[in-house]
């Protein structure tokens, strides 16, 4: 059994797997930190406010005891009022945005790289063959 798991393991796919996800996750960061700390700060600004992640409708009542700011998302959740946090959630939404924008911008260049260097390393008699087969599959077909 350990053999086998460790053949497993081994396999470049797991290998690929492991580094992509710690990759992933750094590039989530770097993602979260352009859109907390970059965009969202012009978009509050934009809509009024610095913080736009802390847009908030209340729910219900505030506590008795309850002897903090009313403006404030963090303490209002902590003190269990229930409330609509449509600003986190515009933030959340948006960096998602962001992150799959990147993502497709990475892999069309990679694809971009990738066809040109297979184009590069195909032999030019290789290809001249090859157009030459389908040319003639051409002819027989229109025939």
């Amino acid at each position: 059994m350990w053999k086998e798991f460790r053949t497993f393991i081994a396999r470049g796919n797991v290998l690929d797997l492991a580094v992509g996800v710690i990759i992933g996750a750094a590039f989530g960061t770097i993602t979260k930190s352009l859109t907390d700390d970059i965009i969202m700060p012009v978009v509050g600004a934009l809509f009024g406010g610095l913080d736009f992640s802390s847009y908030f409708i209340k729910l219900g009542a505030v506590p008795a005891g309850y002897a903090g700011s009313l403006t404030d998302y963090a303490a209002l959740k902590a003190a269990g009022v229930p409330l609509l946090g449509f600003g986190q959630f515009v933030t959340v939404v948006i960096n998602f945005l962001i992150l799959a924008l990147m993502i497709f911008l990475l892999v069309r260049f990679a694809n971009k790289v990738l066809r040109s260097h297979e184009e590069a390393a195909a032999d030019p008699a290789e290809v001249e063959l090859l157009r030459e087969i389908r040319d003639e599959l051409k002819k027989r077909n229109a025939v």
